[in-house]
């Protein structure tokens, strides 16, 4: 799962309310003719073309119609969408609802997540995990949140030292930089 740009989305703000119905409809609809696997990479392409600046500069132009935003964005997916896929691109661009694609991304994968009883975690680590660090965290996280998970590990040589991790709802932050921030806070006051 690399769709960095889908990542750091807060999936409880307004945003998320008005993408909510969108991604629910796609997900019963995936889930109900087993096209899952199929959604979740059409979306991710969507959402990732609809979040490139170049298109959104496109789509942001007053003078191009509901239609050519809708066609646009076909266009730029060319043929790795299918039909239900186009029909989505049409009803959300007559909506104005283009720029949720990346939110409903989010939301389909975790109604996808929580339907098959995984969840993502993202890791963010100073230096590269061996496997064995993998193996740990990934268990570690399955007995906390009693899912299966699936782990996307990324080097961020900000962080100084230690890991961020991120799983649904919690966020475990050991980074050497936030404990640097914690003892520079606690000094303070």
């Amino acid at each position: 799962m690399a769709d960095s740009t889908t990542e750091d989305i807060d999936a409880t703000g307004g945003d998320a309310e008005l993408a909510r119905p969108y991604a629910r409809a796609v997900f019963e609809l995936a889930n109900s003719k087993g096209e899952l696997a199929q959604w979740s990479d059409q979306l991710a392409l969507m959402a990732a073309v609809a979040g490139n600046e170049t298109m959104r500069s496109l789509l942001d132009n007053p003078q191009l119609t509901r239609d050519d935003a809708a066609n646009l964005m076909i266009r730029a997916c060319d043929d790795d969408i299918g039909e239900g896929a186009v029909n989505l691109l049409k009803i959300l661009a007559e909506n104005d609802r283009i720029d949720q694609l990346p939110m409903i991304n989010v939301l389909f994968r975790q109604f996808r997540d929580e339907a098959e009883g995984t969840v993502h975690a993202e890791v963010l680590s100073a230096l590269p995990l061996s496997e064995e660090q993998k193996n740990a965290i990934a268990s570690a996280l399955k007995q906390r949140l009693g899912r299966d998970v699936q782990l996307n590990c990324s080097v961020n040589e900000d962080l100084v030292g230690g890991a961020v991790i991120r799983a649904g709802d919690l966020v475990i932050d050991g980074s050497a930089v936030e404990y640097l921030r914690q003892l520079s806070s606690a000094l303070v006051h």
